[in-house]
């Protein structure tokens, strides 16, 4: 039995980690992760290749999770380290819930790493994203976000700047490009869980787990604004589900790779688009809800008359799911063609998204993840019987030696 024990420990050591699509294949199985952090950056697909966060400057720590101040925050707050003009690598000594009393106005060139530990963002205001570039967020927990005022913030060193109050946006994304989200749980926000309007483009959404709320993803604000003509976001090996309503995505104008995605039961619509745009939905599992009357994936406006371009390719759809194509056969351009991500068989999509969401490591180790979402209970079956032919087998290799 003890030498049954030990290969357990040996075997959880060793092959603990359990990355499954590129993203995650690239960083998590490597037990020097704490050392490395900035590794991260070289991590990033879709569309958001390239941005690298904070990489080039310092490692910052966290060890205040306060925000008494959003005019002169506290060094050693997480605001005071994300409105500084300089690139920076945020890390968190502890865990934190943060109650931000108006929104966070995260300047360029920073990563807001979460790793390690526990950061919740709840409670209070959220993430903006301003008319900045090359951020990274990864790893947080971001729920139960209200609207708060206007108020003047901090948004460098310089003097503090009047902001207009914020919707309760789990993270805004406004005129901002090269912008990687990642590992990040959302829920019950008072607006959208992530908003990437104004502009913004070269943004990828990865590894996340959004459930329990209605409007979850807008990509583009408003018919009006036409800059968002230019948009590309990748949206991959999320977790959208349950409790969903609608938007994951509600799409404008622009370009967007929907790949490898797992649905679970949304209440209206998974993907609603306007202003011509072109989705690709590649290789995604699509479970429709019971309701008879919600089994389409896609939702137009009857009145509008950019249709665009909707494509359906490898998808997998479950309990009467349907996606209907309309514009024919999308033609892309060098620069869209070069940021998609390979989409794999849509038959892997509760492999590749099973750690969706913040995940739980201690240093020194490689990243694991509680299994915790619907969309991969017939994936952990699998791999709990084949643990229990493994330890079987085991066993009757023990016997014969002993």
């Amino acid at each position: 039995m003890d030498m049954l024990n030990g290969w357990r420990t040996r075997r959880i050591l060793a092959g603990g980690c359990e990355a499954a699509n590129q993203i995650d294949k690239c960083w998590r199985c490597k037990p020097d992760w704490a050392e490395n952090r900035k590794a991260l950056a070289q991590c990033v697909k879709g569309f958001a290749a390239g941005t690298t966060g904070g990489a080039a400057g310092e490692i910052y720590t966290v060890t205040d999770p306060s925000d008494d101040d959003v005019a002169k925050p506290k060094e050693g707050t997480l605001r005071w380290a994300a409105s500084r003009t300089k690139p920076l690598w945020i890390i968190f000594d502890k865990d934190m819930v943060i109650t931000l009393k108006n929104e966070l106005v995260v300047a360029s060139d920073k990563t807001i790493d979460g790793r390690g530990v526990k950061v919740e963002i709840c409670k209070g205001s959220s993430l903006t994203l301003y008319e900045v570039k090359n951020v990274i967020v990864h790893g947080l927990n971001i729920h139960d976000t209200i609207p708060t005022p206007a108020a003047t913030i901090a948004t460098g060193e310089g003097p503090p700047i009047p902001r207009f109050k914020s919707d309760g946006d789990g993270i805004m994304v406004y005129g901002s490009c090269k912008i990687w989200i990642d590992h990040c749980t959302f829920a019950h926000g008072s607006d959208g869980l992530v908003d990437v309007t104004m502009g913004s483009t070269m943004v990828t959404i990865s590894n996340c787990k959004f459930s329990n709320h209605d409007t979850v993803m807008l990509l583009g604000g408003a018919d009006a604004n036409t800059q968002d003509q230019n948009m590309k976001v990748t949206v991959a090996y999320n977790v959208f589900g349950p409790g969903c309503v609608q938007r994951m995505p509600r799409v404008r104008f622009g370009f967007f790779q929907i790949v490898n995605n797992c649905y679970d039961k949304w209440k209206m619509y998974a993907i609603s688009g306007t202003m011509k745009p072109t989705i690709l939905s590649q290789g995604n599992k699509y479970v429709a809800p019971d309701d008879p009357n919600a089994k389409q994936v896609t939702m137009r406006q009857a009145n509008d008359p950019e249709v665009g371009v909707w494509k359906s390719t490898g998808d997998l759809f479950e309990n009467g799911a349907a996606f209907t194509d309309s514009g024919g056969e999308p033609k892309l351009t060098p620069e869209q063609q070069g940021g998609m991500i390979a989409a794999e068989p849509a038959a892997s999509v509760p492999a590749l998204t099973k750690d969706a969401g913040v995940l739980t490591c201690c240093p020194g180790t490689p990243y694991d993840h509680a299994i915790g979402h619907s969309c991969i209970e017939g994936f952990v079956l699998e791999l709990e019987l084949l643990e229990e032919a493994l330890t079987v087998v085991v066993r009757v290799v023990i016997n014969r030696i002993s």
